[in-house]
């Protein structure tokens, strides 16, 4: 037992060192983007099976907006940043530098501020993985959605089901200041990425 508690120990280490390289990246994008207001930390990284994920992660059963990105192919994965109503407001505001919208409906302007941002920490995040596992990515455009996060988690999730039992999977906390912002990114690599990625340190 105490082996086996070692080697997982040891492999989420591995993932870690990883994809905590991957985020310091994503954060110096998102410093560039946001003018230096907003950073980014690992929160944990955590190898759990499929039917326990969405219990652990919780996202609540509130209405959530948020950016998908995926990377396609025989190596792929799923990002996905998610946003409560008042942040994602507050971000895209900040961006065009105009007043926080309170209109029921989201402008094409806040969606598209918000898939940008969702393309630069994709961009930044996927190509430092892409240099450290030595391989080229090609990450989807971004997709702007407002759903149930429970919902988007499980969707990623269920096209892993049939080759895997278990699943990687890291979060992401947004800072602005030392203030921890509603914001999430969950990254969930495939199973042949989390090789390479286990290969990578």
């Amino acid at each position: 037992m105490n082996m086996i508690t070692s080697t997982n120990d040891q492999k989420l280490q591995m993932f870690q060192e990883v994809l905590g390289a991957a985020t310091e990246e994503a954060s110096q994008a998102m410093s560039v983007w946001t003018g230096g207001k907003i950073s980014l930390t690992l929160d944990c990284v955590r190898e759990l099976p499929l039917e326990m994920v969405t219990q652990e992660f919780d996202l609540g059963m509130d209405l959530l907006t948020m950016v998908v990105l995926t990377i396609e192919g025989e190596t792929g994965g799923t990002m996905i940043l998610t946003f409560d109503e008042e942040n994602g407001r507050r971000l895209a505001a900040t961006l065009f530098k105009q007043e926080v919208s309170t209109d029921p409906q989201w402008s094409e302007l806040e969606q598209s501020a918000l898939s940008e941002t969702g393309n630069i920490l994709g961009c930044a995040y996927f190509n430092a993985i892409a240099r450290l596992v030595d391989c080229e990515f090609v990450p989807s455009p971004p997709t702007f959605l407002q759903d149930y996060g429970v919902c988007v988690l499980q969707q990623a999730l269920m096209q892993q089901a049939h080759e895997t039992t278990d699943v990687l999977i890291c979060q992401t906390t947004f800072l602005q200041d030392t203030e921890k912002l509603n914001w999430n990114i969950l990254f969930v690599p495939d199973p042949k990425m989390r090789e390479m990625l286990r290969s990578a340190t």
